[in-house]
């Protein structure tokens, strides 16, 4: 990681680490809160208490569990009340601690998974459920909100286990073709979704996030963590949704729009647009929670002492066997008065090769 190349690239990287964020993505939850008050508990349709439980899923490294602590474990001055509070980390990767947060890593595909998180609430219910998890992407844009579908139909299918009546679901989404398929779906169990798109998410990505309020299980419907791709009746399910299939989900934008680009190129020093009678001079800042178990760590470590396997480049003096894939050294007469050129070498041996005969 450079230390003044993705600095200059992205300024919420920079803020980020400046206010002590673990990522970015901290800024997309407050200003989907300053929305959305999604903390507050309070919709058209109820005044609610102010959230006091919550789950977060896909949580890693643990940005948005950070605004949880602060926004609501913190917030609360009453130390007897703060006990009260009951906030859990799921996600696949371990994550270092943080202060009011219970981890646990699981699947969140998995029942086992589910029940755990419900062992912790012990009979209650959570009023918020948040999910900022996404597959590794493949550049396939169909394959990949398709796959990003599937792991918020995983953190519903959690949230239809543990969220209380009433309560808010927010999830990030990837924007394509078919999203309103997924808009339909989730109109059945919230009175309200808001497609939402926070000024700190890149415009020039597909990334936004559904803000899902009142919820509430539609008659005769029982919990499953049923696979749907496993399901054999599933394509007759799908299409027999028509009319809520055209639903059109209103689509905002989150932030302050007159403050800093997601997509522009800042320079160093940051003009001054923030009131401060000062310009204000670049200094380099570590990050702020480096990844506890990196899937490149043990390449790191091969690295460093100098064991990391390097690709070698093919020696055109090696004469190979077609039949058997095999490679032997071919030893240059450099005596010999009638010797090939380098050229004729390697036309030699890409001839024996692929079977060409030159003479």
């Amino acid at each position: 990681m450079g230390k003044t190349s993705k600095d200059k690239r992205d300024i919420y990287y920079r803020l980020a680490k400046e206010e002590g964020w673990r990522a970015r993505s901290a800024f997309k939850l407050m200003q989907i809160d300053d929305e959305f008050d999604i903390f507050k508990g309070s919709n058209s349709y109820s005044l609610q208490e102010d959230v006091r439980h919550v789950v977060d899923l896909c949580a890693a490294p643990g940005s948005w569990s950070q605004v949880l602590s602060k926004k609501i474990y913190f917030a609360e001055e009453d130390e007897e009340k703060r006990k009260d509070i009951l906030i859990v980390a799921v996600d696949l990767q371990p994550m270092s601690p943080l202060p009011g947060i219970i981890q646990l890593q699981g699947d969140i595909t998995e029942i086992s998974t589910a029940e755990k998180i419900m062992s912790h609430f012990k009979g209650v219910k959570a009023d918020l459920v948040i999910c900022d998890g996404a597959p590794d992407v493949t550049g396939l844009h169909a394959l990949d909100e398709y796959m990003q579908s599937q792991l918020v139909l995983a953190a519903l299918n959690i949230a239809t286990f543990v969220l209380k009546e009433k309560g808010t679901f927010v999830a990030k989404i990837f924007r394509a073709r078919d999203i309103t398929l997924l808009y339909a779906q989730l109109k059945f169990f919230f009175v309200e979704v808001y497609c939402a798109k926070p000024r700190s998410s890149r415009q020039s990505s597909c990334e936004a996030f559904v803000v899902c309020k009142s919820f509430k299980l539609p008659d005769g419907y029982t919990p499953t963590m049923k696979n749907p791709m496993l399901c054999a009746d599933y394509d007759a399910e799908v299409n027999s949704l028509v009319g809520p299939n055209r639903l059109l989900v209103p689509f905002l934008a989150c932030g302050d729009l007159s403050g800093w680009d997601s997509d522009r190129t800042y320079k160093l020093e940051l003009p001054n647009i923030s009131g401060k009678s000062e310009q204000e001079r670049y200094v380099y800042r570590p990050v702020v929670q480096p990844p506890t178990d990196p899937a490149y760590k043990k390449a790191c470590a091969l690295k460093k002492i100098g064991k990391l396997a390097k690709p070698e480049i093919a020696d055109p003096f090696m004469k190979y066997d077609i039949s058997t894939w095999k490679t032997t050294k071919k030893k240059k007469d450099s005596d010999s008065s009638g010797n090939l050129g380098i050229d004729d070498e390697l036309a030699e041996a890409f001839s024996e090769c692929f079977g060409f005969n030159t003479h």
